[in-house]
Formats: C-alpha cells, sequence, structure tokens
C-alpha cells in the first residue's frame, strides 16, 4: 500500500472508500489510519527518544528524515516548521524535549530549493492587507540556507533555556541528491 495521498495504479484497488466516492485527503487519511491501527501493537516506548537527539526540520514534503538520517521510530524527536528554523516555538520544544525528555543533541537541516528563499518579509505586509491584521510572527524568509543554519545554531547555542548546547550540528539536505552537507557554525 502506498503511503502517498494520491492514488496510484498500484493503490487503485485498495483507495477507499471515502476517496472514490468524493472523500477529502483527511477522509482517505483517516480510512487508512483505521487500517494502521488493526495492526498496530504498542512498542511500549517510553516519550524520551533512544538517541537523546532533536531534529530540527523544514516541513517540506520532499524530506524523509526518518529515512535519510537512518532513524527508527523512537530514536528522535522531530520539531519541523517551514524553513526549519529555529523560532520562539523551537526553542520551546528543544527546552521541553532537553529538561523534561533527556536529549542532549541538537541537529538543524535546511535544504535546498527551500519555499523561503521566494518570500520576504513583505509576505506579512500582504497578509495584513488581505485579512486586516499583521502576523505576530516573523516570515524568516532568507536567501543562503548556509548563512540561515549558522543562525539557527547560534540561537540554539546562545538560549539560556537549553541545557546541553555542546553538541549541535547544522546541515543542508539536497533535494535532488539525498546527501546532507554540513554547515560549520561561526567562530
Amino acid at each position: 500500500m502506498s503511503t502517498s495521498a494520491h492514488p496510484s495504479a498500484e493503490t487503485d484497488s485498495a483507495t477507499p472508500s471515502a476517496a472514490r466516492s468524493g472523500g477529502t485527503v483527511t477522509d482517505r487519511l483517516v480510512e487508512l489510519n483505521t487500517r494502521y491501527s488493526e495492526a498496530f501493537t504498542d512498542p511500549g516506548m517510553d516519550a524520551r527518544p533512544v538517541l537523546h537527539v532533536a531534529v530540527v526540520a523544514c516541513m517540506d514534503a520532499r524530506l524523509d528524515l526518518h529515512a535519510a538520517l537512518g532513524l527508527e521510530l523512537g530514536d528522535c524527536h522531530t520539531i519541523r516548521n517551514a524553513g526549519g528554523v529555529v523560532t520562539d516555538d523551537v526553542i520551546r520544544s528543544l527546552t521541553i524535549s532537553q529538561r523534561a525528555l533527556g536529549t542532549r543533541s541538537v541537529i538543524l537541516i535546511h535544504h535546498t530549493n527551500c519555499g523561503l528563499e521566494s518570500l520576504t518579509e513583505g509576505f506579512r505586509q500582504e497578509l495584513e492587507l488581505e485579512v486586516g491584521q499583521r502576523p505576530v510572527w516573523a516570515v524568516e524568509a532568507y536567501s543562503d540556507a548556509d548563512q540561515d543554519v549558522r543562525q539557527s545554531m547560534q540561537r540554539v547555542r546562545t538560549s539560556p533555556f537549553l541545557l546541553h548546547t555542546d553538541d549541535i550540528r547544522g546541515f543542508v539536505f539536497d533535494v535532488t541528491t539525498g546527501k546532507l552537507r554540513e554547515i560549520l557554525p561561526t567562530s
């Protein structure tokens, strides 16, 4: 069975009735979850990641982080957002990950051809004009993934809330080759 939300020739016969009858993608995914849950067994894992690592990455659908890093269920905490940038909410999640759930390492992953590279902070002004309210969040757009990874590493290293800042590493994932390229921090 395909894990994609898009039916293929291979999965047409297994396409849930909701999707065949004009249901939404969410209907299809919920029905697929029903099938998943029928075979599911509790792995008996703790919420603490086995490898004591948190991965912060972009939400881009082309990044299969577990496959790219050779991770299994339970190995890491995964925190994803647009661009994989370190925002206040990422610091909140990393703080909980470290202080309550025992992680010690942080891996930051941006990627090539990111949608944030085509945006500017003007996106906020456009939203304000459209909806009549300015977003309270920054777009965090960037034009240089390497530099933004360095900025994200610096934000993690200097956060007063994080206990473990000695093993913070940043990478850019190439969406055409699947390879990670390490970004060294500024001195």
